[in-house]
């Protein structure tokens, strides 16, 4: 579909919705950020749109004012250029001072916001994210489990040239995996991410959470959802890795604290049973051998 067609036909829903409709029905949410089903998500949400808006009032007033003064004090109604202004003192304080209250009033939260983002304490779960070409290792540190997690095969093979499938047909094409990381709701979990190969970074909008996986170095970061969440939540790689770059989405699978513990004791012990060593072969009796009489 052509550019053209695609802003032919929003108009045309736009213009066929009710006046009642939400932004997020009419589609316009796509446009922006979404408030995410974090706490922490929600915090860079409101700062988000909080600074926005500044920019906003700024950009109204600036531009207003510009074409405003370009109309009235044209050259044509014999607008006089007005040099008093030049080397103003009272002006050139003016337009210092209130820049750096702007800055003030926006870099106040944006450091708060900051700081809770870097607040990893009071973890009750970590598990370590190491990147590598293409996918990723999650390895819950105190439990004894460890596994991978790569794109899934139906999107691989419909990615692939000439597959011959319609990838329309493919359920979250490229955006799903064959493993998903599996976390209980409302426990906030510590991650630490580092890279295996090259730079990769772990990135889930719905959470608020980007991170940049470097080899050789660790980061770390956290989240904790909502009590209430469960369900998939899909991410991807967000740092250009490597040729398969755009094939290594990241999906969270949410689940209540007693799903996710009756699937951490079962993958536990499924980890377990299979790296243990093969029981050896009981060993045969030596043949008995006939007695001779003296």
């Amino acid at each position: 579909m052509t550019i053209r067609a695609r802003l032919a036909s929003l108009a045309f829903a736009l213009a066929a919705a009710p006046a009642g409709l939400s932004a997020r029905e009419s589609g316009w949410s796509l446009l922006n950020m979404t408030p995410g089903v974090t706490e922490m998500s929600r915090h860079i949400y409101r700062l988000h749109m909080q600074i926005f808006w500044i920019c906003v009032v700024i950009g109204v007033l600036v531009f207003g004012a510009m074409i405003w003064s370009l109309y009235a004090f044209r050259k044509s109604r014999g607008a006089v250029p007005d040099v008093s202004m030049v080397h103003n003192t009272k002006v050139e304080i003016v337009w210092t001072v209130i820049p750096v209250i702007i800055l003030i009033v926006m870099a106040v939260p944006a450091a708060r916001t900051l700081i809770e983002i870097e607040d990893t304490s009071r973890t009750e779960l970590t598990i370590k994210v190491t990147g590598f070409q293409w996918g990723w290792n999650y390895d819950y540190l105190d439990d004894g489990v460890s596994y991978y997690s790569r794109l899934d095969r139906a999107s691989d093979f419909a990615r692939e040239l000439d597959s011959g499938i319609d990838p329309n047909t493919v359920e979250h094409y490229l955006l799903n995996v064959d493993h998903p990381l599996v976390v209980p709701a409302g426990v906030k979990v510590r991650l630490l991410i580092t890279g295996a190969d090259v730079i990769h970074s772990w990135w889930l909008p719905a959470f608020g959470v980007k991170k940049d996986a470097i080899p050789g170095f660790v980061n770390e970061a956290w989240f904790k959802t909502d009590p209430d969440v469960r369900g998939m939540y899909r991410g991807q790689c967000a740092e250009l890795c490597g040729r398969d770059h755009g094939f290594m989405p990241i999906v969270v699978d949410i689940r209540s604290k007693e799903d996710f513990a009756a699937w951490l004791k079962a993958k536990a012990a499924e980890q377990k049973q299979a790296a243990a060593p093969p029981a050896a072969a009981p060993e045969s009796p030596p043949p008995a051998t006939a007695s001779t009489a003296p």
